[in-house]
């Protein structure tokens, strides 16, 4: 008899092509998970065509809890979140384990690009999966409960050879193009969306490191630390977002010789391939969602911090973003960005 799973299905070649491969060896219902916004029906169909059960959860409420509420205060506070990161550990994974305790499934799947190992002492490693897909870095704050359950079929594969199944398998959505905007934003447009939930911050003054004023800005939460488009200043040099001020509601501008940071501190640590950090550990760091890991030694902190210690200087990090460490290709674990400082010469 195949174990009981639930896949997480969201309509998209990924999770489609996830339900064809678990159902070799699971039984799999699919699951779509409704924040509102619709694809439901086109899920639906899917997993009729897959012939695999289908069920969906209204998860708007918990996404609003946790991760639009939150996604709100981070830019009012005058930081840059990261709300896919707080999704996956506090309201998809939880409602997939949550499905799966209704129907009496063991496990639970998804779409991501990223594997699983069995580790020392009975702890379940997370791990890359393939370099030019990888998305273990949105998974790093993701608990050894929801580990133990969960399958990421899709580790072992590149989008091209996803898609070419999907075609082999005569998937309607094996040419669909992917999504790249934050879910409950879909039209990618984050400042209109805080701005039509009020309470946003009004104009005001772009300044330089003396506090002289350089202009005038639409609202500190257009702007994040690094950003050097769209400033509409013009002077002696390019602009750059150095500094974001929400009590004085002020943008400080540099020619970003100072944004380049050699140590970033951090808090509310997620530890995966250990319980914890008991002494400096050598690692590789990524700083944001992109492929740049930078060797850095990390530092455990009183009061639940961790110091990073960066070999070469990195650009601009941020706070509200995530710094994501490994051992290789494992997961050491996370904590979220609070500030760093900069790499003087």
């Amino acid at each position: 008899m195949k174990p009981n799973l639930i896949l997480g299905l969201s309509g998209g070649v990924d999770s489609a092509v996830s339900a064809a491969l678990l159902r070799e060896h699971y039984d799999v219902t699919c699951v779509f998970l409704d924040i509102g916004l619709g694809g439901g029906e086109a899920a639906a169909a899917l997993a009729d065509s897959l012939s695999l059960p289908f069920r969906t959860m209204d998860i708007r409420d918990k996404l609003e809890h946790f991760v639009c509420a939150d996604f709100q205060r981070e830019y009012l506070a005058g930081r840059t979140p990261l709300p896919c990161a707080r999704c996956n550990p506090l309201v998809k994974f939880p409602a997939l384990l949550e499905a799966a305790e209704a129907l009496g499934a063991q496990y639970v799947a998804t779409g991501h690009y990223a594997r699983t190992a069995a580790g020392p002492g009975g702890r379940t490693l997370l791990r890359k999966g393939m370099p030019a897909n990888d998305q273990s870095y949105m998974l790093a704050r993701l608990t050894q409960t929801i580990l133990h359950r969960t399958v990421f079929p899709l580790g072992p594969y590149e989008k091209t050879q996803v898609r070419a199944m999907a075609a082999e398998l005569g998937l309607s959505v094996a040419e669909k193009p992917d999504s790249m905007e934050i879910c409950f934003i879909p039209d990618g447009d984050y400042a209109a969306w805080l701005d039509r939930r009020g309470e946003t911050p009004p104009p005001g003054d772009f300044i330089d490191k003396d506090g002289k004023v350089l202009g005038r800005h639409r609202g500190y939460h257009h702007y994040t630390i690094g950003q050097g488009r769209g400033l509409g200043v013009s002077g002696p040099h390019r602009y750059y977002v150095a500094a974001i001020d929400p009590v004085h509601n002020t943008v400080t501008l540099s020619d970003g010789s100072d944004l380049m940071a050699r140590t970033v501190l951090c808090a509310r640590p997620n530890w995966i391939s250990a319980d914890g950090l008991a002494e400096p550990l050598a690692v590789t760091v990524r700083l944001r969602h992109s492929r740049t890991e930078t060797p850095a030694t990390i530092l455990p902190l009183a009061g639940e911090r961790v110091e990073v210690r960066l070999e070469e200087p990195a650009r601009a990090p941020t706070p509200g973003q995530l710094a994501v460490f490994y051992d290789g290709d494992v997961v050491v674990g996370s904590a979220w960005i609070e500030r760093s400082a900069a790499a003087w010469s």
